[in-house]
């Protein structure tokens, strides 16, 4: 909920400050920054929790911990893509597989109850699906509409 959060309250902001700044409402650019401040902020919970979202790699994946921390590099490198013209839209493709290959990770995390903070199994268990896969489907759409489709 925290990244939502941030994405929608950084894009308002952004919103404002384009419009107050440049006098033109300029939604994607926003909606980029946005997505840019939510994925450096998730980014920093593959450093803070690593443990944690380690247990939440597929069993069947070597190297849980060095991928936690590659998925946060690529989160961060992602950020910055967004926000260089000439790599946006490739960045933006990238996003979106990268935002797909995430799904089973989180579906492992609900089906074991996985609290990636604590690096224990006391989370919340299936029903956090329901609200995970449609975020997931929501920040895909984030990244194609805001970046790709302008």
């Amino acid at each position: 909920m925290k990244p939502f959060l941030l994405l929608i309250t950084v894009t308002v902001f952004a919103i404002t400050y384009l419009r107050l700044v440049y006098g033109v409402y300029n939604i994607t650019c926003a909606a980029r920054i946005g997505l840019s401040a939510m994925l450096l902020f998730t980014a920093l919970g593959h450093f803070m929790f690593t443990d944690g979202m380690a247990m939440m790699v597929p069993d069947f994946i070597p190297f849980k911990k060095e991928l936690v921390y590659l998925t946060g590099f690529i989160e961060i490198l992602g950020a910055i893509g967004l926000q260089v013209p000439s790599f946006q839209v490739v960045t933006a493709w990238l996003l979106i597989l990268f935002f797909i290959m995430l799904i089973p990770a989180n579906i492992k995390a609900s089906m074991e109850q996985i609290d990636y903070q604590s690096a224990n199994f006391e989370g919340n268990g299936i029903g956090y699906l329901w609200f995970r896969i449609p975020l997931q489907i929501l920040f895909i759409g984030w990244v194609y509409f805001s970046s790709i489709r302008i």
